[in-house]
This record gives C-alpha cells, structure tokens and sequence, in this order.
C-alpha cells in the first residue's frame, strides 16, 4: 500500500514541477516576445539623421528586412506648441510644478487601478475636459503610488476629483456623476 501510495505522490510532484517549468518558460517567451516587438519598434521610429546606432545600421552589409520598414516613416513628428490636457502625475514635484502652479484650471482626478467606478468616470472626465478645448487640464494621480497626495488633500475614497485654480482648491466630489453633471462642474472651474 505505502509504495502505491508513494509512486502516485513522486508522480504528482513530478506533473506538478513539469508545470511550473511550463508556466515559466511560457512567461519566458512572453517576455521575450514583448522586448523584441518593443526594440524593432523603437529602431524603426528612430530619426535617420541623429542616430549614429540607425546609421551603423544602415550600413551594414546584411540585410535587416524587419527593422527597414516597406514604406517610409516620417523623419520627426510635427512639434506642436499645445500642452497636454491629461496627464499622469509623476511625484510630488512633478504636481506642484504642473498643478499647484499651473496657469490654466485643473482637475484632479484621485483614483486606483483596482477601482472599478474610477475606470467609468475617467473616460467621462476627459471628455468634459476636452469639450473646453484647453481651457482646463486634467492630472491624474493614483492613489497606490502617491499616497501622500491622497492625504494632503483629504482623499479617503475613490473617485475623488478636486477641482484647483491657482493653487486654490474650488470644489471637489466623490464618486460618479452623469456626464451633464461633469460637464456642469467642469464648466463652472472654467467659469462659464
């Protein structure tokens, strides 16, 4: 009985560690996979005339078919003077310089990724906010990665969206709103 016993337990660890190995070699690949797409991709965006790497590569003798596209890629990207209306707040600095002394009126937008009514209303906010065609800026600041902003400005559940002119904290809400309602708070910052 006991070595009956024992041949199914070595033959389960068995299946098991050949399972994990799997899990991990399929982790593996993935990983693989992603940084090769991620490097041809960023070879073919570099510019040609500022790359000493994208020259020694074009002189190369060998053919690199995947990293030459067909069809040609512009040299740069047009630069255009217009700030971002959205953006992801990086640290503390990072908010006081685009936030707190920002010239156009902000909206903060408090939320986390494991929320799911904050997956509803940043859609919803971004799109009021474009509807003022730059007239006010959207930061958003997760809550998991800056924890002391959340405690700064009082934030103890998420959706929490403060709006801020001048530094100035104007009006704030917690939780969804319908999209008449985000419109009207939006406009009201702006002063409409």
């Amino acid at each position: 009985m006991w070595a009956f016993y024992n041949g199914r337990t070595q033959a389960r660890g068995k299946r098991e560690g050949r399972r994990r190995q799997s899990h991990t070699e399929m982790a593996h690949r993935l990983l693989v996979r992603r940084i090769w797409t991620l490097s041809v991709k960023d070879l073919r965006c570099l510019p040609a005339s500022t790359s000493s790497f994208s020259t020694s590569l074009r002189s190369s003798t060998t053919p690199l078919s995947l990293l030459s596209p067909k069809r040609t890629l512009p040299r740069s990207l047009p630069h255009t003077s217009r700030r971002e209306v959205s953006f992801n707040v990086q640290d503390h600095e990072d908010f006081t310089e685009r936030v707190i002394n920002s010239e156009l009126p902000v909206l903060i937008d408090f939320h986390a990724q494991w929320c799911g009514p904050c997956k509803i209303l940043g859609p919803r906010l971004e799109k009021a906010v474009a509807k003022q065609k730059g007239k006010v800026a959207m930061a958003k600041v997760d809550i998991d990665d800056h924890t002391d902003l959340a405690i700064e400005y009082g934030v103890s559940a998420v959706p929490t969206v403060i709006a801020m002119r001048g530094g100035d904290v104007i009006d704030q809400f917690v939780g969804i709103k319908d999209d008449e309602a985000l419109d009207s708070f939006v406009s009201k910052l702006v002063g409409q």
